[in-house]
Parts: structure tokens; C-alpha cells; sequence
């Protein structure tokens, strides 16, 4: 017997009583109701039938809390554009456009819609992207799906200024016809958490040189810091002998301290991991619904498109930004650095021998 037909049994095995006992007092002291109780179940079942003896929910939506309808569509239309971003995410961003919506009230937004979760505002973009403009394909999404890659990053690292260290990592995306393999460099200032990213067809120690000669050193050089120190997990694209190795040799030849993390321990490196999942979720999971790629050229056009908005417009919750965005983060810390370098020149030598 289901919870509903209990109650539905119950209430009406006080009427049964009464019939069969022929005194409707009587039968409300044998239950313990009331005859209030007894005569209220009657005309129920009278004007409602049977389907009226169940418990009603007395919640009613309180329409006078909500949100306006067009902050409500504002965001409706935000998280189809966006559909990775979380809820606090969204608020933040909304606000910078004058929207102004807590994230609790975008959680209830979701609630209301059906899309509270990241799978849910997906799908919603896919039958959006079908319906509008044909060109999202099955072996796009499973490609993606297949190279997603989930890092759980623990702990902080201490970067007191820019340029203290730049975390970098070889990010595998996919395999995408007429391409290849598609793998990511991806380099990120653990201080202000400014992001690099360059797509390549192969991961060795030529392309992680190249990614710092052209997305990451001449950013820094054309703000007039250094970097003092890369740290990297132990792939052979980054590790061997400097004599040898491409990477290791062009670290030297620029006075940058290379530190490796520690072995079966890629939570070391969490802030670049993090880096390569936000990526993932907010660029290429959108990208690939909405676009077919035919050029390793075209795929970088829109990374570099997505990176610098990164940079500049998306608000980052990180330890140092706090709610800045990493270009505001790395242009405040700009004073850090050249502080940190005046007070410490025999570390700032150490480190660049």
C-alpha cells in the first residue's frame, strides 16, 4: 500500500465506523477525531471524491520574492551562452552588467526551469544548437566527453607578486577529424591567475619551449617583469638534460628556475589542473556544440578569443583576485613585484643564475 492510499483508507474507515456503528459520535471517540474531523471528510469526499482526502501541500510559490521577468530571462539567456558556470559564478557577472540577482536567486531561476545542474543547461544548449542551427554532431560530443579530464586540486601556493611562478601542464583535448590529436599547453601566474593556452597536434619538449616563447614571456616581457620560476609535472616534454633537451635548454638560456613536482602527486600542480578544467568546461564543451573545426588555426583563433576574455572580463574568485579579474590582479601586483624585487636582490640573483 503506497503512502497515498493509506491516507486515502484511513480517512475513510472513519465513515465505514460510523455506518456500521450507526452513531457518529460514538465512532469519532473510537477514533479519537472529531466530529468537526467526521463531517469534513464527508462533504470532501462529496464535492472532490476520493481524490480530494489527500494530504495538499500548503506551500504556494510566493510569486512577490521573484525576480523580475526580465533579470529571470537575462539569466535564461546567460546560462545557455554559458552553460558551465556555477550559480555564484553567474551572479558575479550579471552583476558587472548591472543585473543585480544573488546566486541563491539564480539557483531558483535553475529550479524553476529544470536546468540546476551543468548536465542539464548542456543538453538545454544542445537542443538549442539543433534546433537553431544544425551543426552540433554526435561524434563532437563524445570526442569531448572522452577527453574530459577531472583534477581535484588541494592546497594553496604562495606567490607573493607576479611572475613568482608560472604553473605549466600538457592538457590532452581530443582527437578531432581532419586534425588529429589535439593537445594544450597551458600556462597560469599563480598569483594573479592570468592564462596561456596554445593547441598543438603533439606533445614534446619543442612545443612546450614554443608555447613560453609565444603566448607566455613576451606578455610578461611587455609588462617589464620576469618570470623567476615554472613549475611542471615530470612529463619527458618537460624533463631531461639541459644540453639535450629543448625545454630544459630554453629555461636555461632565459634565467628561469624550473621546479618539477612531486611524483603520483599532480594535485602539486592544481592551479594549472583547474586551469585546464575551466578551459574545458567553458570553451571547449561550448565551442564544439556550436562550431565544426577544420584547422588547428581556427580552434586557436577562438582559444586566444576565449583567453584573453578570460583575462580580462571573467571575474576569478581565486585566493589573490577575489573577485577581480586576472589582468586587474596581475596590473595591482605590479607594485608587489617591484617591491618584492628591491627587498630581496640576492634571491632575485639566486634565482636568475
Amino acid at each position: 500500500m503506497t503512502h497515498q492510499q493509506y491516507i486515502i483508507s484511513r480517512k475513510t474507515n472513519i465513515l465505514e465506523l460510523g455506518r456500521t456503528l450507526g452513531n457518529i459520535s460514538d465512532a469519532c471517540r473510537k477514533l479519537g477525531v472529531s466530529r468537526t474531523h467526521y463531517y469534513d471528510i464527508k462533504k470532501t469526499i462529496e464535492e472532490e471524491g476520493l481524490q480530494g482526502l489527500l494530504e495538499k501541500s500548503r506551500k504556494a510559490p510566493r510569486i512577490g520574492n521573484r525576480v523580475a521577468p526580465e533579470i529571470e530571462q537575462k539569466v535564461l539567456d546567460y546560462s545557455l551562452e554559458y552553460p558551465t558556470q556555477g550559480q555564484v559564478r553567474v551572479a558575479n557577472e550579471l552583476k558587472k552588467q548591472d543585473f543585480q540577482v544573488s546566486a541563491g536567486g539564480i539557483r531558483s531561476i535553475w529550479l524553476r526551469h529544470k536546468i540546476e545542474t551543468k548536465g542539464l543547461r548542456l543538453k538545454r544548449l544542445e537542443k538549442w544548437a539543433a534546433e537553431n542551427a544544425g551543426i552540433l554532431t554526435e561524434s563532437q560530443i563524445q570526442a569531448l566527453e572522452a577527453a574530459k579530464e577531472e583534477a581535484e586540486v588541494h592546497g594553496e601556493i604562495e606567490s607573493p607578486h607576479p611572475g613568482f611562478l608560472l604553473a605549466q601542464d600538457t592538457c590532452y583535448i581530443g582527437y578531432i577529424k581532419g586534425i588529429g590529436r589535439l593537445y594544450q599547453q597551458t600556462g597560469i601566474d599563480t598569483h594573479a591567475n592570468i592564462g596561456f593556452a596554445k593547441v598543438y597536434t603533439d606533445r614534446t619538449s619543442l612545443t612546450a619551449a614554443d608555447f613560453l616563447n609565444d603566448k607566455v614571456l613576451p606578455f610578461y616581457d611587455e609588462h617589464g617583469i620576469n618570470v623567476l620560476r615554472i613549475l611542471t609535472d615530470r612529463g619527458p616534454e618537460y624533463c631531461g638534460r639541459t644540453d639535450t633537451h629543448s625545454y630544459e635548454l630554453f629555461l636555461h638560456l632565459n634565467g628561469v628556475e624550473h621546479t618539477k613536482t612531486k611524483p603520483r602527486h599532480p594535485q602539486t600542480n592544481g592551479c594549472v589542473e583547474r586551469l585546464n578544467q575551466t578551459v574545458q568546461e567553458e570553451f571547449y564543451k561550448v565551442a564544439f556544440r556550436k562550431k565544426l573545426y577544420k584547422s588547428l588555426e581556427e580552434i586557436q583563433a577562438d582559444l586566444d578569443t576565449f583567453m584573453a576574455w578570460y583575462n580580462a572580463e571573467r571575474t576569478n574568485q581565486g585566493r589573490y583576485c577575489q573577485g577581480r579579474t586576472p589582468l586587474q590582479t596581475f596590473l595591482d601586483g605590479l607594485e608587489l613585484y617591484e617591491q618584492y624585487v628591491y627587498e630581496n636582490p640576492v634571491d632575485e640573483k639566486e634565482v636568475m643564475m
